[in-house]
């Protein structure tokens, strides 16, 4: 795209336009974030210095950058990044982008967390929630392992416990078949794949074509995985240990009574903030 202008302000405005015309929610946010990350100036500098220019190359950047959100390909893959309870984490196509949903799941665990407690994260794609809880635990003697099927999801995954510095063990399987037989934890958590299939086609774009769809699509029902990882959680959770869940905001009757019938007691369901179900959760009472 060529551009005759150059002043930051006007670059600005240009990309925000080129937005909106493309039908982008949150234009205006978006057209920021890409010029941010292109050019690194913040707000308080491009606010006292709005005209300062740009070179011909951060021009050109910018708007490869806009064209490409343009056509629907997230923010996220673009800037390489997402921020995840207040931390920053690598994404790229091989990972669920995370999204704030999911922080009421690690905001739950955290309420439950106690000193030397070693948790699993089932399905860890970039791994946000594992290192969330390490990062935050990081004084409590918290140790974590997380599990993915895919070997790509799990490089991201040992890319973030780096930036964070973060201990982590991280395995490659299908579940619980990269754990040991006999060994238990004191909480698993996870956020599996939990899109009904037939609803796949009905996401939008930035979801459909870019989010990995084996860390979408759970099955005609969605349930598909609960189902699994709560059979096979018995055999690695401790008595009186905590398995918590992200669910779909239609899910949590399904999945509480799934857990209720293995033998989990006290199951509880936690809202996000937008008042939907987002969470079940309960105790493994050993029988």
């Amino acid at each position: 795209m060529k551009q005759k202008i150059s002043a930051i302000q006007e670059i600005y405005r240009e990309g925000v336009k080129a937005l909106e015309d493309a039908g982008i929610p949150d234009a205006g946010l978006d057209a920021w974030y890409l010029l941010e990350h292109v050019t690194g100036i913040k707000r308080a500098s491009y606010y006292a210095h709005p005209e300062r220019e740009l070179g011909r190359e951060e021009i050109k950047r910018y708007f490869s950058y806009i064209e490409k959100r343009g056509k629907r390909i997230p923010l996220q893959h673009l800037t390489g990044e997402q921020e995840f309870m207040g931390l920053s984490f690598a994404v790229n196509e091989h990972v669920l982008i995370p999204r704030q949903d999911t922080e009421t799941l690690v905001e739950t665990a955290l309420e439950r967390m106690k000193p030397g407690m070693e948790v699993l994260d089932m399905c860890t794609g970039s791994g946000c929630i594992l290192l969330s809880l390490l990062r935050l635990c990081r004084e409590e003697g918290v140790t974590g392992t997380g599990t993915d099927i895919s070997s790509d999801a799990l490089a991201v995954a040992r890319k973030n416990a780096e930036r964070l510095h973060v201990q982590a063990d991280f395995r490659q399987g299908d579940l619980f078949e990269c754990i040991e037989q006999g060994r238990r934890f004191d909480m698993i958590l996870s956020n599996p794949p939990y899109i009904p299939v037939p609803v796949m086609d009905t996401l939008q774009d930035e979801v459909r074509l870019y989010d990995p769809y084996t860390a979408l699509a759970g099955g005609s029902d969605g349930l598909f995985f609960y189902g699994r990882i709560i059979g096979e959680s018995i055999l690695h959770i401790k008595t009186g240990g905590l398995l918590l869940f992200e669910i779909g905001c239609e899910q949590a009757e399904a999945v509480s009574g799934l857990m209720k019938a293995a033998g989990y007691e006290d199951v509880m369901v936690k809202k996000d903030l937008a008042g939907l179900d987002r969470v079940v959760a309960g105790m493994y009472n050993g029988e």
